[in-house]
């Protein structure tokens, strides 16, 4: 019996049949990749966007550490951040590296363990101020060890609306000249009133020691404890520029 051969039109249909099918299966294949991926692509999205947020929180409570300042461009003020990292009732070093006998008599140390403040809390920066600093530092025009700033250099770019704003503010000593005045009116001499020309700063110190101003006048001025007299106060200044120029 002759075999039959195939019928050209019915074997091209099955071809084509066949080749279609494998297109439908690719074609479906195709798809489910494509809603995967699309599936995937929120989550890639959703992950990236949580490390920024992660990253940037990390990178705004460092910012307001010692160790950003000095990390990023601040090396003159890396022993004015040492004083920051000591402790209330142990030894410690002042700015100059003098030896203190109790770390909390430095105001930065008080104010840290205290209040929590940061170095933002007193620093407020602004742009123009970073961005002047910025430049002092990639230039190198700057001195070293640095001098000591008056609260009329601290409030330079008008982070306050008066000098005394860096220290009686809403957010730190929420009180008035006039507060203070009234605050020591008890002692014989009261060292908020009589001498209009002294700034906060000229006593109150935050990386050294706080000094009386008074007793550069007056042998009989109060010194509160960890606080030093005019003499002893210049003395150490003295002893820590001839170890800077040596």
């Amino acid at each position: 019996m002759s075999e039959m051969n195939p019928d050209p039109i019915v074997e091209e249909s099955q071809n084509t049949s066949h080749a279609g099918e494998a297109t439908d299966a690719q074609a479906g294949a195709t798809s489910a990749t494509s809603k995967r991926k699309r599936k995937k692509w929120p989550i890639v999205v959703g992950v990236i966007a949580a490390v920024l947020v992660v990253a940037g929180i990390g990178l705004f409570v460092w910012h307001e550490q010692p160790s950003f300042c000095s990390a990023i461009c601040h090396t003159p003020m890396d022993p004015h951040g040492a004083t920051y990292d000591q402790v209330v009732g142990q030894p410690g070093v002042d700015k100059w590296g003098n030896t203190v006998e109790d770390a909390g008599d430095l105001l930065v140390v008080k104010h840290k363990e205290y209040a929590g403040a940061t170095c933002m809390s007193c620093h407020t920066p602004v742009m123009s101020e970073q961005v002047s600093e910025g430049l002092t530092w990639v230039t190198g025009n700057y001195t070293y060890p640095l001098e000591e700033r008056s609260l009329t250099d601290l409030n330079g770019y008008n982070q306050h609306e008066t000098e005394e704003g860096f220290c009686l503010n809403e957010n730190c000593h929420n009180m008035t000249r006039e507060d203070l005045i009234e605050a020591t009116s008890g002692l014989t001499r009261n060292v908020h009133e009589g001498h209009a020309t002294w700034a906060c700063s000229d006593c109150h110190k935050a990386h050294r020691q706080s000094v009386n101003v008074c007793t550069g006048c007056h042998s009989d001025a109060y010194v509160p404890d960890g606080w030093l007299t005019v003499a002893e106060a210049t003395k150490l200044e003295d002893a820590s520029t001839a170890g800077n120029a040596a």
